[in-house]
């Protein structure tokens, strides 16, 4: 909570002069200020905590995305089963990000590497923390995870989701946080000691790089340990399309996804009363949370669009699934620098992802690597687009509002700030591709050695919901699916027969 202005007696009787009772009335005064002081102390704190609570609403609500595209992107036979890990990465995470995540990502003072207090959120809330804030960087958390399980969709057991779902929430990815959001980390731009990566730090605003980056390059080795889904290659090391079963679902979480990224991004602020900008300025004190949400819808819209015209020159037709992903695309990729860059850079960062995903799924087709969400290629590879895009197009000013103090701080390379920005933003991408490569790949390559990870042949060509779940998410049968439903078989009446109560219990379902 903000401390509240402070108003003495020996401050006051200057200006009253000679006045009788003087002291009397500056004692008076400053009683009365003491008391009005604390009032707007506590109002500025209740609506910034409301601001985070609800930001923190909007990036939970994502889980909700993630699981319709999840679940409209996997085909009939896995629904019941994407849905459940879903379900299963906000629940374990929350008990993994409170008992280790969170300490390890913010539990300051600690070294530049890893936080050392506040385990189980004990000794806390404390001057560096609140309970709102743990719950905003939960959400974030359980996102990383989301982003990993729709790679690895399809072919994974059961017990593997849960094992590399606390690992990931618990210690992975809180390691990342620290590093660039901790006031404690050796690289963030909000570094608190003042020694930063080359005199800047590495800008990452929302997290291209910690979130979408992170779970990306998770998802990636444990599809490729894993390997392809049954018939997605040919014998001829063909491409083999396996469609998902539902657009109406993709659609339909895309839409809750871009309306949950404006609590990941503009929420990120993580204040609302707090003045950004020059006082008097034609934009308001408060412009760059508003121009936070600007900078982020219009890079994902140019993504979408771009990704429309452009597979419609590549492949010959319209596609709302390719739509929805570039989208997506956009908006990973503008997550880091959405604060620090002017609306215009903005629609050159939703084109460059665009084209970024296409090309990473081409790559993907050749290397017959299988990702059924593209979660890898779209959270990674537009991810890393985005840290980039952020050392070349951050702008002097808004550098300055968001990351004040230090007036000649580096920005954009484009902008005229020279390459230290960009070079922080590069070893950002080189040191998370190497953390997560070093943790993940070890984990599911020694699920994959114990047979945790991958389920059998004759499961996953039957569909996981019926041989791990109990049975299917929809009573319809669909003969591309191998969904093999019990079904109904009707016995011919004849015309002479006469309808008894017989008839309709021989008609039942067999």
């Amino acid at each position: 909570m903000a401390d509240p202005l402070s108003c003495t007696v020996s401050d006051l009787l200057p200006l009253l002069g000679g006045a009788p009772n003087a002291t009397a009335a500056a004692a008076f005064i400053c009683d009365r200020f003491g008391s009005i002081s604390t009032k707007l102390s506590d109002t500025t704190y209740a609506i910034d905590n409301t601001y985070l609570l609800f930001s923190a609403y909007l990036v939970f609500a994502m889980q909700l995305g993630f699981a319709m595209l999840c679940a409209g992107s996997v085909r009939a036979k896995n629904t019941m089963n994407i849905m459940l890990t879903n379900v299963l990465d906000a629940a374990a995470g929350g008990l993994s990000y409170y008992l280790f995540g969170y300490a390890f990502a913010f539990g300051g003072p600690s070294n530049g590497f890893i936080g050392k207090h506040f385990f189980g959120l004990r000794d806390f809330p404390s001057p560096s923390g609140d309970y709102s804030f743990f719950l905003y960087q939960w959400a974030f958390a359980i996102a990383a995870a989301g982003i990993t399980s729709g790679s690895i969709a399809e072919r994974t057991q059961f017990v593997a989701y849960l094992i590399y779902s606390l690992f990931l929430t618990g210690f992975v990815y809180p390691i990342v946080s620290h590093w660039f959001w901790s006031g404690d980390g050796w690289a963030g731009a909000a570094k608190s000691d003042g020694n930063l990566l080359f005199g800047s730090g590495a800008i990452d605003f929302a997290g291209s790089g910690v979130v979408h980056m992170v779970g990306g390059i998770a998802g990636l080795w444990g599809a490729l340990i894993e390997g392809p889904r049954i018939g997605r290659f040919d014998r001829t090391g063909r491409s083999v399309a396996l469609r998902g079963h539902s657009a109406s679902l993709v659609v339909l979480g895309s839409f809750l996804l871009w309306f949950g990224w404006y609590g990941f991004n503009p929420g990120s602020f993580l204040t609302i009363s707090r003045s950004y900008g020059t006082k008097g300025s034609y934009y308001g004190q408060w412009s760059a949370v508003g121009r936070t949400a600007v900078t982020t819808t219009l890079a994902g819209s140019t993504a979408a669009l771009t990704t429309l015209f452009g597979k419609r020159l590549l492949v010959g037709h319209w596609n709302v699934i390719d739509v929805c992903n570039g989208l997506l695309g956009g908006f990973a990729a503008i997550t880091s620098g959405c604060a620090v860059v002017e609306p215009w850079a903005a629609i050159i960062c939703g084109f460059v992802a665009a084209w970024v995903l296409i090309g990473f799924n081409k790559l993907a087709e050749k290397l017959k690597y299988d990702d059924p969400l593209e979660a890898a290629q779209l959270h990674g590879g537009c991810g890393a687009w985005g840290v980039l895009f952020t050392g070349l197009f951050a702008a002097k000013g808004y550098v300055n509002e968001v990351y004040p103090g230090k007036p000649d701080r580096p920005y954009g390379l484009f902008m005229g700030g020279g390459g230290k920005l960009l070079a922080a933003q590069i070893v950002e991408i080189l040191v998370i591709i190497g953390w997560v490569t070093a943790t993940m790949a070890p984990l599911f390559l020694a699920l994959h050695k114990l047979k945790l990870l991958r389920i059998s042949s004759d499961d996953e060509t039957a569909g996981m919901d019926m041989t791990r779940h109990g049975g299917m998410a929809y009573i319809y049968h669909d003969e591309d699916e191998n969904s093999n439903l019990p079904q109904f078989k009707m016995k011919r009446v004849e015309p002479s027969d006469t309808p008894t109560p017989e008839h309709f219990s021989q008609n039942a379902r067999v």
